[in-house]
């Protein structure tokens, strides 16, 4: 077998339907439109999912689901990747570089699976209660900045203005 002797098996390539070259070739006269209407002229036919002016399917049916625009800025990292990252010191800007999370995560949660034997040092990261024993089983530690206590705003009461009555007596 040489390379200027391979062919396509036979009847596998067929040529391509040349129309409105002929009656001789099949798909002359109307090109395999038919007879007139919409769809036999030039620039004719719908759009995608119109239906003659009936309310279209994708209009009937109603809106299901919800898009959540920040699906993505949490990431999620199994201790088993922690396991394979060289850095001893893991926080969101050496997981980016690392190539475990998205560019675009905002934060970070740590969740267990798989297995993690080594010292790690996790600053400013979330961790599963799961998580969190076995990194500090194996001697890692977690430092988290807590979220300052923010006391709920309450209203000032106003001082009542003193009654027409009781400013007359006092005169």
């Amino acid at each position: 077998m040489k390379l200027n002797t391979l062919k396509p098996a036979p009847g596998s390539k067929s040529d391509r339907h040349r129309v409105g070259r002929g009656i001789g070739s099949g798909w002359g006269k109307t090109a395999g439109r038919g007879h007139k209407g919409q769809r036999a002229r030039s620039g004719g036919y719908h759009k995608v999912g119109f239906e003659g002016g009936q309310m279209p399917l994708h209009r009937r049916l109603p809106k299901r689901g919800f898009q959540s625009p920040t699906r993505n800025d949490i990431a999620e990292v199994r201790t088993s990747e922690l396991q394979g990252l060289q850095a001893t010191e893991i926080d969101l800007a050496a997981l980016r570089q690392a190539g475990v999370v998205s560019r675009h995560a905002l934060a970070v949660k740590v969740i267990l699976s798989g297995k993690l034997e080594r010292k790690v040092v996790l600053k400013e990261i979330q961790v599963s209660k799961g998580a969190r024993a076995m990194i500090e089983a194996a001697g890692g530690t977690i430092h988290l900045t807590p979220n300052p206590d923010v006391e709920p705003r309450k209203k000032d009461k106003k001082e009542k203005k003193p009654a027409k009555a009781e400013e007359a007596a006092k005169e």
